[in-house]
């Protein structure tokens, strides 16, 4: 599918545009012992782990239904996500104690132009993934997609303020060097946070949002022969859902009468609402005065 392989391919660029970064970060940030740059090469090792979970999630996600997995395995994409997730918490406490520590010790950093250099590369590299990634998500609504774009966009921002701290060096104040490297590690837990709670929502099979539902509702009341709805039901499927509901019916209709207005009324659910996957609904006959 084309989907897919536009996924595969960002993950791929991902790959490629946080390796370049991480070497020139880390060299940089040893070479002058400025904590925050250290703290955003650490971020570009999380972002490489993440594009490679992209790539093996989005692969595993991409495989058609089965005998075994009959909904497909749109569900791998999240279970990589929470993967991502963890990491990134892990990497948070590394970044975090290493700022922190460089605080309560006052320790200075040798300024180099390099590190406003290394600061403009990694915007321009990371403001061009993030506008290429985004747009996919809006095309794909896939949460892979959407935790990597959003990777990229806190990478901008959080490497402007690295670049905030670079020019503070040059006049001798050092220490918000290490508050960006609190920052940077404070961002990347928050945005973890983010990521776990909606892997964790869709893998517990969390039922469709109250909007999308009354929509689904909506459909249902403007068919006048449906007499009354229950048992309405959803369940995450990849990052769509499948509902089913019964619906009661005049039962002076006959069995292909009934089954065409449910029939209709599945697909108009499917075509009007894109977050619906599938529509199975349920007959039932009722008396009608």
């Amino acid at each position: 599918m084309k989907k897919f392989q536009e996924i595969k391919k960002a993950s791929i660029l991902g790959m490629l545009g946080n390796i370049f970064l991480l070497i020139i970060k880390t060299i940089i940030g040893f070479l002058t012992n400025s904590q925050a740059m250290i703290a955003d090469a650490f971020n570009s090792a999380g972002d490489i782990f993440s594009s490679i979970m992209t790539f093996i999630g989005n692969k595993i996600a991409s495989i058609p239904s089965d005998d075994d997995h009959n909904l497909g395995h749109g569900k791998a994409e999240y279970i990589y996500s929470m993967l991502i997730s963890i990491t990134m918490m892990l990497m948070t406490y590394q970044v975090l104690k290493g700022s922190i520590l460089s605080l309560l010790n006052g320790e200075k950093y040798q300024f180099s132009i390099w590190l406003i250099v290394v600061c403009i590369i990694t915007i321009v590299v990371k403001l061009s993934l993030y506008l290429y990634t985004n747009s996919l998500y809006q095309k794909h609504h896939n949460l892979l997609i959407k935790a990597n774009a959003k990777d990229h966009r806190n990478d901008c921002l959080l490497t402007t303020l690295n670049l905030i701290a670079t020019i503070f060096s040059i006049f001798d104040i050092y220490f918000i060097d290490s508050i960006v490297g609190i920052i940077i590690a404070l961002w990347i837990l928050v945005t973890a946070i983010e990521i776990f709670k909606e892997s964790y929502d869709v893998l517990m099979d969390k039922s469709i949002d109250q909007e999308t539902k009354q929509k689904v509702y909506e459909i249902i009341e403007s068919h006048k022969e449906v007499k009354k709805v229950i048992h309405f039901n959803s369940a995450p499927v990849g990052y769509k859902y499948q509902i089913s509901f019964t619906i009661y019916v005049d039962g002076n209709l006959s069995t292909f009468e009934s089954h065409e207005i449910a029939n209709h009324l599945e697909k108009e659910i499917d075509k009007k609402i894109p977050e619906v996957y599938l529509t199975v609904i349920h007959i039932n006959p009722m008396e009608v005065e």
